[in-house]
């Protein structure tokens, strides 16, 4: 492995006082030591900026506190772009300012890239970390949360798109990412109008369509679960409901109709996939067959004889 590749590490933050500390010296801890930090603060009013700039001021030749102009709250895409913008590393690593690295993070995944140079991303499952706050009914709870495809493989454009779409795998958590810039130049990076809800998913669509992705069966990251989060902020409002409808989802989807128009993407499973994706919102009872047809599949496949199940895919 080349050892003086620079990895560009970005964290972003808004009023994170509580954890961003422990997100930073996950970073100091790791045992691949040739990375950059830039702490991005999107306009906190609490004392995590102070801390980041501390740990700039302490840190000049690792560690850079940036912000946007005027102090301003411009939101998660807006704000990981700004990061972005300034990293000067090979490759570009994510996290945010609540979660947790394991040492080996950084290390274990630039040797994946650095040894498949087709491969533009990597990631692997995330453990949900609810152990953090030390409490007895919390110390089983934590459980690893899988991309739900074969892992150790590389996926080539734009298959992993279409199985997000119809929900046959899970988005990678920002913070188990590793990729290189050109993915970034390439994609154009996070799309500004995602403020914060679907603001990953929109990022991963076009990186899925365009660049391979390898998926590593390795955990490196913990993502933890506390009831301030981004995500569970958006669920008590109603704005964010994991694989239901919701008008955040039907933006996305929306959004993501109009930038395959946009790219002139052909690929009928794409296609066929939003379609799938859009049903929901397009005739509920439509969406309902769906549903059943898959199951029916399902029973299918474990029940029925090999040449029966060839004869109804026909």
């Amino acid at each position: 492995m080349n050892n003086n590749s620079l990895i560009s590490t970005i964290i972003i933050f808004l009023n994170c006082e509580q954890f961003l500390s422990e997100a930073i010296e996950s970073v100091f801890n790791q045992t691949y030591q040739n990375w950059e930090l830039l702490l991005v603060d999107d306009g906190s009013t609490d004392g995590s900026t102070a801390i980041a700039q501390k740990y700039a001021a302490q840190h000049p030749d690792k560690v850079r506190y940036l912000e946007h102009e005027s102090h301003e709250n411009r939101g998660m895409s807006a704000t990981r772009n700004l990061g972005i913008s300034y990293a000067q590393g090979d490759y570009i690593s994510l996290l945010d300012a609540d979660d947790v690295w394991l040492p080996q993070k950084l290390e274990r995944q630039v040797a994946i890239l650095e040894s498949q140079p087709e491969v533009g991303i990597v990631f692997g499952p995330t453990e949900y970390w609810y152990s953090w706050t030390g409490k007895a009914e919390d110390q089983k709870r934590d459980v690893l949360r899988e991309i739900g495809v074969q892992s150790d493989t590389v996926f080539q454009p734009p298959k992993l798109l279409s199985l997000l779409l119809t929900n046959e795998a899970n988005a990678p958590a920002t913070c188990s990412v590793l990729f290189r810039r050109q993915v970034f130049t390439e994609t154009g990076g996070f799309e500004e109008s995602f403020k914060g809800l679907f603001e990953d998913r929109a990022f991963f669509s076009k990186v899925y369509l365009k660049i391979p992705a390898f998926v590593m069966s390795e955990c490196w990251d913990r993502y933890r679960q506390h009831p301030d989060s981004n995500c569970h902020l958006e669920e008590k409002t109603g704005k964010y409901k994991p694989y239901r409808r919701s008008e955040a989802h039907f933006k996305f989807l929306k959004w993501l109709e109009g930038y395959l128009f946009e790219q002139v993407v052909k690929d009928p499973d794409v296609w066929q996939a939003l379609n799938i994706g859009l049903l929901p919102y397009r005739n509920l009872t439509l969406h309902y067959l769906y549903q059943i047809k898959k199951r029916l599949q399902i029973i299918g496949q474990r029940i029925l004889p090999t040449p029966i199940r060839r004869w109804l895919q026909a």
